[in-house]
Protein backbone atom coordinates (compact mmCIF):
# COMPACT_ATOMS: atom_id res chain seq x y z
CA UNK A 1 0.00 0.00 0.00
CA UNK A 2 1.24 3.05 -0.46
CA UNK A 3 1.82 5.82 2.28
CA UNK A 4 -1.33 8.43 2.84
CA UNK A 5 0.65 11.69 3.23
CA UNK A 6 -1.08 13.77 6.10
CA UNK A 7 -0.19 17.26 7.65
CA UNK A 8 -1.77 19.91 5.51
CA UNK A 9 -5.22 20.39 7.42
CA UNK A 10 -5.32 22.86 10.07
CA UNK A 11 -6.70 21.78 13.82
CA UNK A 12 -10.58 22.32 13.98
CA UNK A 13 -11.79 25.72 15.46
CA UNK A 14 -11.67 26.78 18.91
CA UNK A 15 -15.70 27.41 20.60
CA UNK A 16 -14.59 31.02 20.38
CA UNK A 17 -13.80 31.38 16.67
CA UNK A 18 -16.67 28.81 15.53
CA UNK A 19 -18.90 31.82 17.34
CA UNK A 20 -17.08 34.08 15.20
CA UNK A 21 -17.58 32.83 12.11
CA UNK A 22 -21.12 31.80 12.66
CA UNK A 23 -21.96 35.25 14.02
CA UNK A 24 -21.24 36.39 10.67
CA UNK A 25 -24.74 35.35 9.05
CA UNK A 26 -26.47 37.50 11.72
CA UNK A 27 -24.84 40.81 11.54
CA UNK A 28 -28.32 42.61 10.62
CA UNK A 29 -29.68 44.06 13.94
CA UNK A 30 -32.81 42.68 12.85
CA UNK A 31 -31.71 39.72 14.20
CA UNK A 32 -31.52 41.18 17.68
CA UNK A 33 -34.41 40.12 18.85
CA UNK A 34 -33.87 36.58 18.15
CA UNK A 35 -30.34 37.00 19.67
CA UNK A 36 -31.11 33.99 22.48
CA UNK A 37 -32.58 31.58 20.13
CA UNK A 38 -29.73 31.83 17.89
CA UNK A 39 -27.29 31.19 20.57
CA UNK A 40 -29.62 28.01 20.88
CA UNK A 41 -29.11 26.97 17.17
CA UNK A 42 -25.15 27.76 17.69
CA UNK A 43 -24.90 25.45 20.48
CA UNK A 44 -26.36 22.69 18.17
CA UNK A 45 -24.57 23.89 15.40
CA UNK A 46 -21.07 23.57 17.30
CA UNK A 47 -21.56 20.77 18.37
CA UNK A 48 -22.36 19.06 15.04
CA UNK A 49 -19.08 20.33 14.04
CA UNK A 50 -17.20 18.96 17.22
CA UNK A 51 -18.71 15.80 16.59
CA UNK A 52 -18.29 15.93 12.44
CA UNK A 53 -21.93 15.16 11.86
CA UNK A 54 -21.51 15.60 8.00
CA UNK A 55 -24.70 12.88 6.90
CA UNK A 56 -27.04 13.13 10.25
CA UNK A 57 -29.64 10.79 8.31
CA UNK A 58 -28.48 7.76 6.76
CA UNK A 59 -29.75 4.18 5.90
CA UNK A 60 -28.24 0.70 5.01
CA UNK A 61 -26.90 0.80 1.67
CA UNK A 62 -29.22 -2.75 1.02
CA UNK A 63 -29.10 -4.77 -2.08
CA UNK A 64 -26.98 -3.90 -5.00
CA UNK A 65 -24.04 -2.39 -2.60
CA UNK A 66 -20.99 -4.16 -1.99
CA UNK A 67 -21.33 -3.84 1.69
CA UNK A 68 -25.52 -4.06 1.80
CA UNK A 69 -25.10 -3.09 5.84
CA UNK A 70 -22.93 0.19 5.38
CA UNK A 71 -24.87 3.13 6.50
CA UNK A 72 -25.42 5.60 3.29
CA UNK A 73 -26.21 9.15 3.68
CA UNK A 74 -30.12 9.55 2.47
CA UNK A 75 -29.34 12.43 0.74
CA UNK A 76 -26.93 11.01 -1.39
CA UNK A 77 -29.18 7.80 -1.93
CA UNK A 78 -32.12 10.15 -3.08
CA UNK A 79 -29.82 12.22 -5.75
CA UNK A 80 -28.26 8.60 -7.14
CA UNK A 81 -32.43 7.08 -6.95
CA UNK A 82 -33.08 10.01 -9.34
CA UNK A 83 -29.94 9.80 -12.11
CA UNK A 84 -31.05 5.94 -12.10
CA UNK A 85 -34.22 7.29 -12.87
CA UNK A 86 -33.03 10.15 -15.44
CA UNK A 87 -30.26 7.15 -17.27
CA UNK A 88 -33.59 5.03 -17.58
CA UNK A 89 -35.29 7.53 -19.41
CA UNK A 90 -32.39 8.87 -21.42
CA UNK A 91 -32.05 5.76 -23.06
CA UNK A 92 -35.35 4.44 -23.38
CA UNK A 93 -35.88 4.80 -27.06
CA UNK A 94 -39.63 6.76 -26.98
CA UNK A 95 -38.17 9.39 -24.75
CA UNK A 96 -38.30 12.52 -26.42
CA UNK A 97 -34.77 14.16 -27.07
CA UNK A 98 -33.53 16.52 -24.60
CA UNK A 99 -30.61 18.88 -24.65
CA UNK A 100 -28.97 20.56 -21.98
CA UNK A 101 -28.09 24.29 -22.45
CA UNK A 102 -25.97 25.51 -20.27
CA UNK A 103 -25.53 29.40 -19.74
CA UNK A 104 -21.71 30.04 -18.26
CA UNK A 105 -21.93 33.77 -17.32
CA UNK A 106 -22.17 34.73 -13.75
CA UNK A 107 -24.06 38.17 -14.55
CA UNK A 108 -27.85 38.86 -14.83
CA UNK A 109 -29.91 41.59 -13.76
CA UNK A 110 -30.82 40.12 -10.67
CA UNK A 111 -27.94 41.21 -8.96
CA UNK A 112 -25.06 43.78 -9.44
CA UNK A 113 -24.33 44.13 -13.05
CA UNK A 114 -28.30 45.11 -13.28
CA UNK A 115 -28.22 43.56 -16.54
CA UNK A 116 -28.92 40.58 -19.10
CA UNK A 117 -25.53 38.53 -20.37
CA UNK A 118 -25.42 38.42 -23.80
CA UNK A 119 -24.90 34.69 -23.04
CA UNK A 120 -28.08 34.58 -21.77
CA UNK A 121 -29.64 36.08 -25.42
CA UNK A 122 -27.58 33.82 -26.73
CA UNK A 123 -29.28 30.72 -24.75
CA UNK A 124 -32.77 31.93 -25.82
CA UNK A 125 -31.60 31.87 -30.09
CA UNK A 126 -30.35 28.02 -29.50
CA UNK A 127 -33.51 27.31 -27.03
CA UNK A 128 -35.67 28.22 -30.68
CA UNK A 129 -34.22 26.12 -32.79
CA UNK A 130 -34.20 22.87 -30.71
CA UNK A 131 -37.54 23.51 -29.96
CA UNK A 132 -38.70 24.10 -33.24
CA UNK A 133 -36.85 20.81 -33.82
CA UNK A 134 -39.23 18.98 -31.81
CA UNK A 135 -36.40 19.30 -28.66
CA UNK A 136 -37.08 19.43 -25.34
CA UNK A 137 -34.40 21.57 -23.83
CA UNK A 138 -33.50 22.40 -20.03
CA UNK A 139 -31.44 25.93 -19.08
CA UNK A 140 -28.86 25.75 -16.85
CA UNK A 141 -28.49 29.46 -15.80
CA UNK A 142 -25.27 29.82 -13.88
CA UNK A 143 -25.58 33.01 -13.15
CA UNK A 144 -28.43 32.31 -10.58
CA UNK A 145 -25.57 31.64 -7.85
CA UNK A 146 -24.45 35.10 -7.92
CA UNK A 147 -28.23 36.18 -7.11
CA UNK A 148 -30.39 33.39 -5.75
CA UNK A 149 -30.48 32.75 -2.06
CA UNK A 150 -27.83 30.29 -0.29
CA UNK A 151 -27.29 28.60 -3.23
CA UNK A 152 -24.33 27.38 -4.17
CA UNK A 153 -21.55 25.01 -6.17
CA UNK A 154 -19.28 23.98 -3.56
CA UNK A 155 -15.87 23.59 -4.53
CA UNK A 156 -14.50 20.00 -5.61
CA UNK A 157 -12.05 18.55 -2.69
CA UNK A 158 -10.01 16.55 -5.51
CA UNK A 159 -10.47 13.05 -3.75
CA UNK A 160 -9.63 11.91 -7.12
CA UNK A 161 -6.14 12.74 -6.77
CA UNK A 162 -6.20 10.60 -3.58
CA UNK A 163 -7.39 7.75 -5.43
CA UNK A 164 -9.90 7.35 -8.38
CA UNK A 165 -12.43 5.00 -6.58
CA UNK A 166 -12.74 7.45 -3.45
CA UNK A 167 -14.32 9.89 -6.09
CA UNK A 168 -18.05 8.86 -5.86
CA UNK A 169 -20.90 9.03 -8.83
CA UNK A 170 -22.72 11.09 -7.43
CA UNK A 171 -20.35 13.13 -5.34
CA UNK A 172 -20.81 12.37 -2.10
CA UNK A 173 -18.56 15.33 -0.68
CA UNK A 174 -21.80 17.78 -0.22
CA UNK A 175 -23.53 18.11 1.65
CA UNK A 176 -21.24 18.48 4.58
CA UNK A 177 -23.93 19.50 7.64
CA UNK A 178 -20.46 19.79 10.36
CA UNK A 179 -19.20 22.27 8.19
CA UNK A 180 -22.56 23.93 6.83
CA UNK A 181 -21.46 23.26 3.71
CA UNK A 182 -24.93 22.49 2.32
CA UNK A 183 -27.95 24.02 -0.49
CA UNK A 184 -25.14 22.26 -2.81
CA UNK A 185 -26.54 22.86 -6.59
CA UNK A 186 -24.57 20.16 -8.18
CA UNK A 187 -27.51 17.02 -6.82
CA UNK A 188 -30.00 19.18 -9.73
CA UNK A 189 -26.85 19.37 -12.32
CA UNK A 190 -26.19 16.09 -12.26
CA UNK A 191 -29.58 14.83 -12.94
CA UNK A 192 -29.71 17.55 -15.67
CA UNK A 193 -26.34 16.07 -17.33
CA UNK A 194 -27.39 12.30 -17.19
CA UNK A 195 -31.29 13.03 -18.83
CA UNK A 196 -29.47 14.83 -21.52
CA UNK A 197 -28.91 13.86 -25.08
CA UNK A 198 -26.88 16.23 -26.09
CA UNK A 199 -25.54 19.74 -24.35
CA UNK A 200 -24.65 22.62 -25.55
CA UNK A 201 -22.59 25.16 -23.65
CA UNK A 202 -22.91 28.76 -24.17
CA UNK A 203 -19.88 30.77 -22.00
CA UNK A 204 -18.28 34.70 -22.11
CA UNK A 205 -14.23 34.34 -21.54
CA UNK A 206 -13.16 35.93 -17.95
CA UNK A 207 -10.04 37.05 -17.92
CA UNK A 208 -8.55 34.08 -20.80
CA UNK A 209 -10.32 31.19 -18.58
CA UNK A 210 -13.71 30.24 -17.78
CA UNK A 211 -16.06 32.42 -15.51
CA UNK A 212 -15.65 30.81 -12.06
CA UNK A 213 -19.99 29.81 -11.90
CA UNK A 214 -18.78 27.41 -14.87
CA UNK A 215 -15.43 26.14 -13.73
CA UNK A 216 -16.86 25.11 -10.29
CA UNK A 217 -19.19 23.00 -12.13
CA UNK A 218 -16.96 21.64 -14.43
CA UNK A 219 -14.74 20.48 -11.44
CA UNK A 220 -18.06 18.76 -9.53
CA UNK A 221 -18.14 16.92 -13.20
CA UNK A 222 -14.87 15.49 -12.28
CA UNK A 223 -17.04 12.18 -10.69
CA UNK A 224 -18.78 11.85 -13.91
CA UNK A 225 -15.39 10.62 -15.54
CA UNK A 226 -14.13 7.73 -13.93
CA UNK A 227 -15.66 7.87 -10.88
CA UNK A 228 -16.83 5.41 -8.28
CA UNK A 229 -20.89 4.42 -8.29
CA UNK A 230 -20.79 2.50 -4.90
CA UNK A 231 -19.26 4.27 -1.78
CA UNK A 232 -19.89 1.15 0.40
CA UNK A 233 -16.61 -0.05 -1.27
CA UNK A 234 -14.63 2.44 0.17
CA UNK A 235 -17.04 2.67 3.44
CA UNK A 236 -17.33 6.35 2.86
CA UNK A 237 -13.96 8.26 2.57
CA UNK A 238 -11.75 5.99 3.55
CA UNK A 239 -8.48 6.49 1.75
CA UNK A 240 -6.69 3.57 2.46
CA UNK A 241 -9.49 1.63 0.92
CA UNK A 242 -9.47 3.43 -2.45
CA UNK A 243 -6.16 3.31 -3.01
CA UNK A 244 -6.07 -0.43 -2.47
CA UNK A 245 -9.07 -0.72 -4.74
CA UNK A 246 -7.56 1.36 -7.68
CA UNK A 247 -4.05 -0.50 -7.82
CA UNK A 248 -5.99 -3.75 -7.85
CA UNK A 249 -7.12 -2.10 -11.38
CA UNK A 250 -10.12 0.69 -11.78
CA UNK A 251 -11.71 0.99 -14.91
CA UNK A 252 -12.43 4.52 -14.85
CA UNK A 253 -16.36 4.35 -16.21
CA UNK A 254 -17.23 7.71 -18.34
CA UNK A 255 -20.73 7.99 -16.84
CA UNK A 256 -21.84 10.71 -19.53
CA UNK A 257 -20.13 9.65 -22.33
CA UNK A 258 -22.52 8.93 -25.67
CA UNK A 259 -23.86 12.54 -25.50
CA UNK A 260 -23.34 15.35 -28.28
CA UNK A 261 -21.83 18.08 -27.35
CA UNK A 262 -21.67 22.41 -28.68
CA UNK A 263 -19.72 24.91 -27.93
CA UNK A 264 -20.72 28.96 -28.05
CA UNK A 265 -17.80 31.01 -26.56
CA UNK A 266 -17.59 34.86 -26.87
CA UNK A 267 -15.29 37.45 -25.42
CA UNK A 268 -13.94 41.21 -25.67
CA UNK A 269 -10.41 41.18 -26.39
CA UNK A 270 -8.97 37.58 -25.89
CA UNK A 271 -9.10 34.48 -24.75
CA UNK A 272 -11.84 33.44 -26.59
CA UNK A 273 -10.33 30.47 -29.12
CA UNK A 274 -8.07 28.94 -26.02
CA UNK A 275 -11.40 28.76 -24.03
CA UNK A 276 -12.96 27.02 -26.77
CA UNK A 277 -10.34 24.53 -27.22
CA UNK A 278 -10.21 23.94 -23.25
CA UNK A 279 -13.83 23.39 -23.09
CA UNK A 280 -13.80 21.23 -25.81
CA UNK A 281 -10.84 18.85 -24.98
CA UNK A 282 -12.83 18.61 -21.48
CA UNK A 283 -15.89 17.02 -23.13
CA UNK A 284 -13.87 14.90 -25.72
CA UNK A 285 -12.06 13.14 -22.74
CA UNK A 286 -15.70 12.53 -20.66
CA UNK A 287 -16.50 10.40 -24.15
CA UNK A 288 -18.96 13.03 -25.24
CA UNK A 289 -19.31 13.85 -29.43
CA UNK A 290 -18.82 16.70 -31.26
CA UNK A 291 -21.42 17.93 -33.60
CA UNK A 292 -19.24 18.72 -36.41
CA UNK A 293 -17.27 21.84 -37.17
CA UNK A 294 -20.38 24.31 -36.87
CA UNK A 295 -21.10 22.94 -33.46
CA UNK A 296 -18.25 24.91 -31.88
CA UNK A 297 -18.37 28.66 -31.89
CA UNK A 298 -15.41 31.20 -30.51
CA UNK A 299 -16.18 35.14 -31.85
CA UNK A 300 -15.48 38.22 -30.41
CA UNK A 301 -18.46 40.72 -29.63
CA UNK A 302 -17.45 44.31 -30.08
CA UNK A 303 -13.42 43.64 -29.81
CA UNK A 304 -12.14 46.29 -27.91
CA UNK A 305 -14.97 48.73 -27.96
CA UNK A 306 -16.71 49.53 -24.96
CA UNK A 307 -18.27 47.28 -22.70
CA UNK A 308 -21.34 49.94 -22.26
CA UNK A 309 -22.44 49.00 -25.85
CA UNK A 310 -21.82 45.57 -26.08
CA UNK A 311 -25.26 44.26 -25.99
CA UNK A 312 -25.91 46.98 -29.04
CA UNK A 313 -23.17 45.28 -30.98
CA UNK A 314 -24.55 42.22 -30.83
CA UNK A 315 -28.16 43.39 -32.22
CA UNK A 316 -25.86 44.43 -35.13
CA UNK A 317 -24.05 41.12 -35.52
CA UNK A 318 -26.67 39.09 -37.31
CA UNK A 319 -24.04 36.72 -38.76
CA UNK A 320 -23.07 36.02 -35.00
CA UNK A 321 -26.52 35.38 -34.31
CA UNK A 322 -27.03 32.74 -37.22
CA UNK A 323 -23.82 31.36 -36.20
CA UNK A 324 -25.45 30.68 -32.87
CA UNK A 325 -28.16 29.27 -34.30
CA UNK A 326 -25.96 26.99 -36.08
CA UNK A 327 -24.54 25.49 -33.31
CA UNK A 328 -27.99 24.19 -31.84
CA UNK A 329 -29.01 23.51 -35.22
CA UNK A 330 -25.67 20.91 -35.69
CA UNK A 331 -26.40 19.92 -32.24
CA UNK A 332 -29.83 18.75 -32.99
CA UNK A 333 -29.17 16.78 -35.91
CA UNK A 334 -26.08 15.13 -34.17
CA UNK A 335 -28.90 14.19 -31.25
CA UNK A 336 -31.35 12.72 -34.13
CA UNK A 337 -28.24 10.81 -35.47
CA UNK A 338 -27.46 9.49 -32.43
CA UNK A 339 -30.81 8.25 -30.83
CA UNK A 340 -31.03 6.48 -34.50
CA UNK A 341 -27.83 4.47 -34.48
CA UNK A 342 -26.04 6.60 -37.16
CA UNK A 343 -23.78 8.46 -35.53
CA UNK A 344 -20.94 6.93 -32.92
CA UNK A 345 -17.60 7.41 -31.07
CA UNK A 346 -15.69 6.02 -33.55
CA UNK A 347 -13.44 4.86 -31.04
CA UNK A 348 -15.30 4.12 -28.82
CA UNK A 349 -14.54 0.49 -28.81
CA UNK A 350 -10.78 0.81 -28.65
CA UNK A 351 -9.24 -0.15 -25.25
CA UNK A 352 -6.85 3.04 -24.44
CA UNK A 353 -3.20 2.48 -23.52
CA UNK A 354 -3.31 4.82 -20.78
CA UNK A 355 -6.89 4.74 -18.46
CA UNK A 356 -7.79 7.42 -16.47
Amino acid sequence: MTDIRRGQAPAQLGRDEFHLRFMRSFEDPAFEPVREALAQVEQVAWRNYDAGRKAPRTRKAGPGFADPEYELSVEWTATRDRLLAAEKRQKDAQSPSRVLLIIGAARNDGTCPGEVSKTWRMAGWAREVLEAADIEVDVLDLSLLTSSYDLHIHPCKGCVSTAMPLCHWPCSCYPNHAERQTSDWMAEIYEQWVAAHGVIILTPTYWYQAPSVLKLMIDRLVCADGGNPDPTTTHGKKAAEAKALELKGWDYPKHLAGRAYGLVVHGDVAGTESLRRNLADWLDWMGLIDAGQQSALDRYVGYYESYAESHAVLDQDEKFQQEVRNVAQAVAVAVGQLRSGWLSKPDAEVVPARPK
